[in-house]
């Protein structure tokens, strides 16, 4: 087949300042879960922090709601290789929540409803880079997406924006999580392609 100049659409290569290696763009919001989608009831629902920490503390879904919230945009790129640019999100900054919070711990293991769990620095989350967030493009979370709240980091790999969840487990030790125990990688830099152990 023969195509003329100019008649072949627009190049699809994604802008490599934006995507990390080996991604691709998606304009859906595809759904990747280990289990089935909980439904929690917001009057039920908390957020615990715990560990080694001074005192534990729960929020309420009233006193969570209460703290202050922020709107934001950003890149968020799964492991499975796609990328959705310009998401908006509105949650409450992870600096809000561990201010309260006496700890000489390092690493952190978030706790979902469902059993999942996944490890991070501490560091990871501190200094706006980590969100506890309850809204979507200016909508509630919807459940398939980790909803009533899902924690967000992004600038690693999506898997460690645990769905559903529900406290922060803070340790002096690293303690892999689900998908860290069966293989996937402890860290999860997108721009280094960490997707597995070894990598």
């Amino acid at each position: 087949m023969v195509l003329s100049r100019g008649f072949r659409g627009r190049s699809t290569r994604p802008d490599p300042g934006r995507v990390p290696p080996g991604q691709y763009l998606t304009t859906d919001f595809p759904v990747l879960s280990a289990g089935p989608t909980p439904r929690v009831d917001r009057d039920q629902w908390t957020f615990s922090v715990r560990g080694e920490v001074d005192e534990p503390i729960t929020w309420t879904w009233q006193q969570f709601r209460d703290l202050p919230s922020e709107t934001f945009t950003v890149d968020i790129h799964c492991v499975t290789k796609w990328s959705k640019l310009d998401t908006t999100w509105t949650g409450v900054s992870l600096d809000t929540l561990l201010d309260e919070v006496e700890t000489a711990a390092e690493y952190a293991l978030a706790f979902s409803d469902g059993g999942y769990t996944t490890n991070l620095p501490l560091d990871d989350l501190l200094d706006g880079q980590a969100w506890l967030v309850h809204e979507y493009e200016h909508e509630p979370l919807h459940p398939e997406h980790g909803g009533p709240i899902r924690l967000l980091v992004p600038h690693l790999y999506f898997w460690k924006s645990a769905k559903w969840v529900r406290g922060i487990e803070l340790h002096a030790n690293d303690e892999p999580g689900f998908w860290e125990t069966y293989g996937y990688h402890n860290y999860g830099d997108p721009w280094k392609e960490q997707r597995y152990n070894g990598d």
